[in-house]
């Protein structure tokens, strides 16, 4: 978080320096993910993929992370839980009952039986061989590929630092969550170096609406806002107008109607991508979706993902 954007000062600073030439040609593809996200003057609209090709491999596994950076897509959208030995796992629940042919909680099992197990398809059928993969296997599928954003999972984020410095990843990463950004600044304090933080907007909900005003209030601007509502209003509007005037980016979930106000990615599968139109016409710079070949393609042709 920051009241100016330090990032692009300095590429401004070292381009006016005689004889330094700023080399973008030997990035690789996720520092250049990471400069897009840093740059609130950027055309091209970031595509999220939750959970992974979760339609065509097991979620969060690491066939459906190869899947999508195949694709193109920018950041890859995973969640993390903690095993009873203190192993971070990829995992949306907290049970292995849904996603493996394993069952209880995560934190119940060490990380030596739960690699065992096999991870099932979105269907339900179990897989011959896909195992829960460690945050640690993840990011090492990632590194230099694609921006990692942390769902679930701010409650362990010095553990996470942790591996993120060890592997040499931690640019490459966003994290996110709804606490106070008081306590957020100060739990960054804590490091010397971090990853990029994103706070979570519920606007239609008292909660979300405090955070928003106490960004707005101090003069913090994230590099990005996530934006949830269920319905669209005029105070939603007006939220986004405020960020957008801010100079932050604009994250939405397109995964289901209660997170973007219906315009979500089963729409416009339905109803055309006129659908993720409505979604860039609210100032969407980020996209979360669970449709990203669909959503790549759109924004190709409309030289918005190039």
């Amino acid at each position: 978080m920051k009241s100016i954007n330090k990032y692009w000062l300095l590429i401004l600073v070292l381009a006016f320096i005689p004889g330094y030439a700023i080399d973008t040609h030997h990035q690789n593809r996720a520092e250049k993910i990471v400069a897009e996200i840093h740059n609130p003057n950027s055309r091209r609209v970031l595509v999220i993929s939750h959970r992974g090709d979760w339609r065509n491999y097991p979620e969060n596994s690491i066939p459906a992370i190869e899947s999508v950076i195949r694709m193109g897509v920018d950041i890859m959208e995973l969640d993390l839980k903690l095993t009873k030995d203190s192993v971070i796992v990829l995992s949306h629940d907290k049970t292995l009952d849904r996603t493996t042919n394993g069952k209880g909680n995560i934190s119940d099992w060490y990380y030596s039986d739960i690699e065992k197990l096999c991870l099932k398809r979105a269907h339900g059928v179990v897989t011959d061989s896909v195992r829960m993969p460690t945050l640690k296997q993840a990011l090492l599928t990632c590194k230099d590929r694609i921006v990692v954003n942390i769902d679930q999972g701010y409650e362990y984020y010095d553990l996470v630092l942790r591996i993120t410095e060890e592997l040499g990843v931690t640019d490459q990463i966003l994290i996110k969550g709804k606490r106070p950004a008081k306590d957020v600044e100060e739990k960054l304090a804590v490091h010397k170096k971090n990853m990029m933080y994103m706070p979570i907007i519920d606007i239609q909900k008292s909660q979300g609406r405090k955070l928003f005003d106490e960004y707005i209030d101090n003069n913090i601007v994230p590099l990005a806002y996530e934006f949830c509502w269920d319905k669209m209003t005029p105070e939603v509007k007006v939220s986004l107008m405020r960020a957008k005037s801010q100079g932050a980016k604009i994250w939405v979930n397109t995964l289901w109607g209660s997170l973007c106000g219906g315009l979500d990615d089963d729409a416009a599968l339905e109803k055309g991508t006129c659908v993720y139109q409505n979604v860039l016409d609210l100032g969407a710079t980020m996209i979360q979706t669970d449709r990203p070949e669909m959503l790549i393609k759109f924004l190709h042709k409309k030289g918005l993902h190039k």
